[in-house]
């Protein structure tokens, strides 16, 4: 007879969640234990997957794997006298998927073999098109709301979500406008998590991932630090890895994590306690996650704009999420400064900026602003790009006053469902669509391709020198195999050092309208130049496409 009480069978990459029951009748003592399955998989290597409590006398295990075949597991209970938690004992057979969602076709994103990009376990490139969604797992957005703008940004193309795991931004602990369904995820005090809380975001989450698009999980804001700690941001952490850690998911160790002290009472301006201690739980994270999750952490915007910044140990880092402010032009030279320095740093990492110029924040940004700072982010080296919407992010209720933000409406009040439709998403949206035509994952920036043509190089009146200096055409792309140009103001560009007896096809693109115009085969000069007027249907900026 079988020494195994369960015996699974589940496809490759899809979610596996049984539950144990704890022998002991006080609750109290259920949730004080720490419940381990220790995971021997077909290759012989041995992986520690945390459990979670769920309540009362409940405990959870959820596990996934892309590897066939037959994985064991074993239970190991800090009590081990508790014979519904300790030394059970199951057998988990993974078998070939049949289906075509793409998460379980091609398995979870890791990071490229170039560390460049993202892809998936079987090496399919994967392009982060992320949308902001703090508050999305708060009852501020129902639970219709929530399906309904899920089914949207999948209908438009988008991959990612960044979604704060309940210690939310922008608002006192335990404020109304942060809880779900079932309130809270901690008790006052911070005493016991709630997993009552996690039962109402599982249903958010699980339907992320059912819809095709990936959570990127954010822990919790920079300031819970000083309202937690470290020992029970652990606790946190451990919670989110055991309920979530088997899902597709991708990490944030903390949004803003070096957010100064100074903008929580009675502490001085000095973010480097706040980078420590953030670091020790990033580590803490790497060391837990037996399904290596990629890992980032989220900057503040404040001085430090890339993750690199808010860690004191970057190969914590798999990827590095910057943030680079919000506003209109001015952002774009620290914007493209920090895309090239996290680009050409050391280790290698895929670059996403996780944060920038929220179109219709404070009622004022336009999507131009979106497109320049996707192309702009593209193609100087970014893997991807996060798209954020005032309205979204901190769910503005058309039913409240003023939206009722976390702000009280400081930075708009743009309902969440119309902000949903602002144009930047789809304009993005067909960005995205554009150059997964093309092997984007194998491009490398090429400034030295193009320029403003020399009759066109004027300096408007007013502007300042700064943001016309990074206010130029961008290129990227593989040599004598195709070119990508963003050009953001309607000026004719010189397109250079083109390959001798190279003959390119060229295409032109307006990022706004997605319309598009095939110029067809074109003649440089004898310096390999060639100038390229933009389309009349283009009012602003335009792309223009070479390919063999």
């Amino acid at each position: 007879m079988s020494s195994y009480q369960y015996q699974i069978q589940i496809p490759c990459n899809s979610l596996m969640d049984i539950r144990f029951l704890s022998a002991k009748t006080e609750s109290k003592l259920s949730q004080q234990t720490q419940l381990d399955a220790i995971v021997t998989k077909p290759n012989g290597s041995v992986l520690t997957v945390p459990c979670f409590w769920d309540g009362e006398r409940n405990w959870g295990f959820r596990y996934a794997s892309s590897e066939l075949g037959v994985h064991t597991f074993r239970t190991r209970c800090a009590d081990p006298d508790d014979a519904g938690l300790h030394d059970i004992g199951g057998e988990i057979t993974i078998t070939p998927y049949s289906g075509e969602h793409p998460l379980y076709l091609h398995g979870p994103v890791q990071i490229s073999s170039n560390h460049r990009c993202f892809q998936h376990v079987d090496g399919e490139p994967f392009f982060w098109l992320g949308d902001t969604w703090w508050m999305g797992l708060c009852n501020r957005l129902s639970w219709e709301g929530f399906q309904f703008l899920t089914e949207d940004r999948k209908r438009k193309g988008f991959t990612v979500v960044q979604i704060v795991a309940g210690l939310y931004p922008d608002m006192p602990p335990f404020d109304e406008r942060g809880a779900n369904e079932e309130g809270f995820p901690w008790d006052e005090g911070y005493v016991h998590i709630r997993p009552e809380y996690f039962r109402a975001a599982d249903r958010r989450l699980f339907h992320l991932v059912e819809s095709g698009l990936v959570p990127c999980i954010v822990g919790a804001w920079g300031y819970f630090m000083s309202w937690m700690g470290v020992d029970k941001l652990k606790r946190h952490w451990r919670n989110l890895i055991a309920r979530y850690g088997a899902l597709p998911v991708i990490w944030c160790v903390a949004g803003e994590a070096n957010l100064p002290y100074y903008l929580t009472e009675g502490f001085p301006f000095d973010d480097r306690e706040q980078v420590k201690k953030w670091s020790e739980v990033a580590r803490y994270v790497r060391e837990i996650d037996p399904f290596h999750r990629p890992l980032s952490i989220h900057p503040t915007g404040l001085g430090r704009l890339s993750a690199r910044g808010a860690i004191d140990d970057e190969t914590l880092l798999d990827f590095d999420m910057l943030q680079t402010g919000h506003g209109l032009r001015e952002v774009l030279p620290p914007t493209i400064r920090t895309v090239r320095e996290s680009y050409h740093s050391s280790p290698i990492m895929p670059v996403i900026n996780s944060e920038v110029c929220y179109e219709a924040l404070l009622d004022k940004i336009p999507a131009d602003i979106q497109r320049l700072m996707f192309w702009g982010c593209i193609l100087n080296g970014a893997a991807g790009h996060t798209y954020g919407a005032n309205g979204i992010w901190q769910v503005n209720r058309r039913d409240l006053p003023h939206g009722a933000s976390p702000h009280g409406g400081d930075y708009g009040h743009l309902p969440w469902e119309d902000a949903m439709n602002l144009p930047g998403s789809r304009q993005l949206a067909m960005a995205k669509s554009l150059l997964t035509k093309y092997p984007w994952f194998d491009f490398e920036p090429h400034p030295e391709w193009v320029a403003y043509a020399k009759e066109e190089v004027t300096k408007e009146e007013n502007e300042p020198d700064e943001i016309a200096k990074f206010e130029v055409p961008y290129a990227a792309g593989i040599p004598m195999k195709v070119r990508m140009i963003y050009v953001p103001q309607r000026k004719p560009i010189e397109v250079r050092g083109i390959e001798p007896n190279v003959k390119y096809r060229m295409s032109l693109f307006d990022p706004e309208s997605g319309e598009s115009w095939d110029v067809g085969l074109f003649l440089p000069d004898s310096n390999g130049k060639y100038v390229c007027h933009p389309p009349e249907f283009c009012e602003r900026d335009w792309v223009a496409v070479l390919e063999m």
